[in-house]
């Protein structure tokens, strides 16, 4: 708990509480992905801010044509803290 995490945009205002779905639980050695027992856990966050990937720069060329075309992008991110997981 506590931990500051990136992960793709999620809706919500900075201060919002969301409710995450856990894909994977880990206490100490043991390790759980069964689905029905991950349905009783729940990860509780806030929504810290709202981020941007890293610029991604994406090149088209043709040889001997004259076509050139430049994009970048950057993938929107949000930053959440996680408050609570309720085993």
């Amino acid at each position: 708990m506590g931990d500051v995490l990136l992960v793709d945009k999620v809706t919500g205002q900075p201060g919002d509480a969301i409710e995450l779905t856990p894909l994977l639980l880990v206490d100490g050695t043991t390790v759980t992905s069964d689905a029905d027992k991950l349905s009783k856990v729940s990860v509780k966050a806030e929504v810290v801010k709202a981020a941007k990937g890293p610029k991604i720069v994406i090149m088209k060329y043709k040889n001997k044509t004259g076509y050139r075309k430049r994009q970048g992008h950057r993938q929107p991110l949000t930053q959440v803290k996680i408050t609570a997981i309720d085993a």
